[in-house]
């Protein structure tokens, strides 16, 4: 079993630091005596932040990085290295979404995505690796993945793809080091739907803006999960009922989750608003940053019950109960509506308009 440091022992290297995830996660570590090298695009945002944790008694050091270019990557441990002899964990949290149909989004913008949200993983799992295995000292790779990298939904087509193989490659990487004994924890983080700028951020093909819309966890109960993994080897932790429920659905009946997908995914992420997207898209520019929360709509819960159970136990129960009725929710739903309305939408070219009466019946859906 590895040895991970106490939090108020360790220096952290946290990607996207500068908005959303990223941001109450370096806000949270801080709190808790956590030294961090904090990573971003947005190097304005970045210093802003290292500013206010090194004047509230932190230690913050900004390095303006483009995840999806190894010689940043690599700037980013060098800086590490030279200003705290080394790190203790690695949190790979950068990413970017593209809201489009598949047949649509064009190839320049999946591959720009991918060097950030997949590229940029294996760029620090690995930098992160070879520390770990070179000092001999036990260190923690905590990867953000996604519920859409256990199940793929429509309209985010390119970041479910990149979802997934994050997924795999966190899974290959921790078998890996396991049969070289190395000293490492690799987690694999699997969030719901969080409230962050992510909706703002992505590169948007609608004429609606688009945003989450049903239930909705806060950033804190992500920064919580990857908090914890820091200190604890954990495999995986899942935040929010609707994450695991969405996994276990799509393992079980893959075409059963196709029709739930279909149904309502549509209706759960665009919203009646005109789009933003070229106010805000950051796939080929920085964000703007220093903003823990977005524009989504629906019942914003204050924690995530996983989470709880992956630090108690005890709670671990009660947490999968919750998933399974988030699943017969899923399904009832399903069966009450007709199994071949979203079927029947989702075969339109158009971008498909959401009214205010199927936004309300959304915002109590649990994807």
């Amino acid at each position: 079993m590895v040895k991970l440091q106490p939090l108020k022992q360790q220096v952290m290297v946290i990607t996207g630091a500068s908005s959303g995830i990223g941001l109450v996660t370096a806000r949270m570590a801080a709190r808790h005596g956590v030294r961090l090298v904090l990573a971003a695009r947005n190097s304005d945002a970045l210093h802003q932040l290292a500013d206010e944790i090194n004047r509230e008694g932190g230690q913050a050091v900004p390095v303006p990085t483009d995840v999806g270019k190894l010689r940043d990557m690599e700037r980013l441990a060098e800086t590490a290295m030279n200003s705290f002899g080394g790190f203790d964990s690695w949190v790979n949290n950068a990413g970017i979404s593209i809201f489009g149909p598949a047949y649509e989004v064009s190839i320049e913008d999946m591959e720009r995505m991918f060097a950030t949200t997949f590229w940029g993983v294996v760029y620090g799992s690995r930098l992160a690796a070879q520390h770990f295995m070179q000092r001999g000292r036990a260190g923690a790779i905590i990867n953000i993945g996604s519920l859409f990298g256990d199940r793929a939904t429509a309209i985010q087509s390119t970041y479910s793809a990149a979802k997934h193989a994050v997924h795999g490659w966190t899974d290959a990487l921790r078998m890996d080091l396991e049969a070289a004994h190395a000293p490492v924890s690799v987690t694999l983080i699997h969030p719901g739907r969080i409230d962050t700028p992510y909706n703002e951020h992505a590169r948007n093909y609608y004429p609606q803006q688009v945003a989450h819309i049903g239930m909705i966890y806060p950033p804190e109960a992500v920064a919580e999960a990857i908090l914890y993994a820091a200190e604890h080897p954990v495999r995986d932790v899942f935040v929010g009922s609707q994450a695991k429920a969405v996994a276990v659905g799509g393992a079980i009946a893959p075409r059963l989750m196709d029709k739930v997908m279909e149904r309502y995914m549509f209706a759960t992420q665009l919203t009646d608003r005109p789009a933003i997207n070229d106010q805000t898209n950051a796939l080929y520019r920085p964000g703007y940053g220093m903003q823990e929360r977005g524009s989504h709509e629906g019942w914003h819960r204050s924690s995530s019950m996983y989470v709880k159970a992956t630090k108690n136990p005890a709670l671990a129960t009660l947490a999968t109960v919750g998933a399974g009725v988030a699943l017969l929710a899923l399904i009832s739903n399903l069966s009450q509506n007709g199994s071949t309305d979203g079927a029947t939408q989702a075969s339109k070219v158009e971008p498909i308009p959401i009214h205010h009466e199927e936004q309300e019946q959304a915002s109590h859906l649990t994807l």
